[in-house]
């Protein structure tokens, strides 16, 4: 019999799981040993050291053609680039992403257990789209500044390649893509002043943030949508909170000269506001049984009540007696969470 090879943590669960189907009945204690038995706990989590060894690949790649950008014989042939055709270079960056795609969907139809070297194609193909779509608009530039444009069709792209490939590491850029194509835009629309139809830039994303939940709720049932929606959702909620978090800090202000000069106290009803949304999808996140709302709805909760003890209190709080509170606060947070996960247990 083929054992199920599975690191510590997850065998603790389908331990925890079995037990609580053999007290219940479910099986039996020849069928729960045999169950027992199928699992073999990995010595060393090779996996995690995978993903961040390609992490880490990635990263010293970076450095590295940074390192060559620096290089004073490096850079006199990049200048040497200058006199090829932007159109020249966007159709080379094409190709080269066309072939880091190609390669990265082939793999990962080939060797869908090498996860992270696939998503290493698929990472360089992102990168060599954007290339591309930067020397397509140097070519077709008529110095109007409306470069939310290429924004718009890079997000566009990575959409239809996403659906395409069924890859939501293409989805994630898809989202950040769109998130900088809205900003950029709402900025060309007012020519890069503060407020677009009344708004800064945190109250746009907050609103942003909104739609694409919205939006996430309206294709709920969709099949089509269904490798996307959870992923989607999340960023969605990301945009929210985090979009509403700075609103809670500076409001709908301007920019930070003026926030400079105004008492916290005065844009209090900003952190009342936002309380309530981060208690309200709390709420519906227990009552619908939703776990990414609950969680979502938690955590800010508590960043802003912190973030708020922070800003009232940092200053006028005897040192000792503020990290003293904020000790007893969170031995308090996790007595209660070790409760909540013993009732659980």
């Amino acid at each position: 019999m083929n054992k199920l090879n599975i690191d510590r943590q997850e065998s603790e669960v389908l331990n925890r799981a079995i037990t609580h189907w053999e007290n219940d009945g479910l099986l039996n204690y020849e069928q729960a040993n045999s169950l027992r038995q199928s699992i073999m706990v990995k010595g060393f989590d090779w996996m995690r050291l995978a993903k961040y060894s390609f992490w880490i690949a990635l990263f010293c790649g970076l450095v590295a053609v940074g390192s060559l950008l620096i290089n004073e014989s490096i850079l006199t042939f990049i200048r040497s680039l200058y006199n090829i055709p932007d159109f020249v270079l966007c159709i080379i960056a094409s190709i080269a992403a066309f072939l880091s795609f190609y390669f990265g969907h082939y793999w990962s139809i080939k060797h869908p257990e090498k996860v992270f070297s696939n998503q290493t194609f698929i990472f360089f193909g992102i990168s060599f789209t954007a290339v591309a779509i930067i020397f397509l608009g140097k070519t077709f530039d008529n110095h109007s500044g409306h470069f939310s444009l290429l924004i718009l069709l890079g997000s566009i792209i990575y959409g239809v390649l996403a659906f395409r490939l069924q890859s939501r590491f293409i989805w994630i850029f898809t989202l950040i893509a769109l998130g900088c194509w809205y900003g950029a835009e709402t900025g060309y629309q007012t020519n890069w002043a503060y407020y677009f139809l009344g708004m800064n830039y945190p109250l746009r994303f907050f609103v942003f943030g909104f739609l694409i939940v919205c939006f996430c709720f309206l294709l709920n049932n969709k099949k089509w949508f269904n490798p996307f929606s959870e992923l989607t959702y999340i960023a969605g909620l990301v945009y929210f909170f985090l979009a509403l978090w700075i609103l809670s800090l500076i409001g709908n202000l301007d920019n930070l000269d003026t926030w400079w000069h105004i008492k916290q106290i005065n844009l209090i009803y900003w952190s009342i506001f936002a309380l309530t949304i981060g208690i309200g999808t709390l709420i519906y996140g227990l009552k619908s049984g939703d776990a990414i709302a609950r969680e979502f709805g938690i955590t800010f909760v508590l960043i802003l009540i912190y973030t708020k003890y922070f800003e009232f209190l940092w200053i006028p709080t005897n040192k000792a007696l503020f990290f003293s509170i904020l000790a007893l606060s969170f031995w308090l947070i996790g007595r209660k969470a070790e409760k909540i996960w013993n009732i659980k247990k």
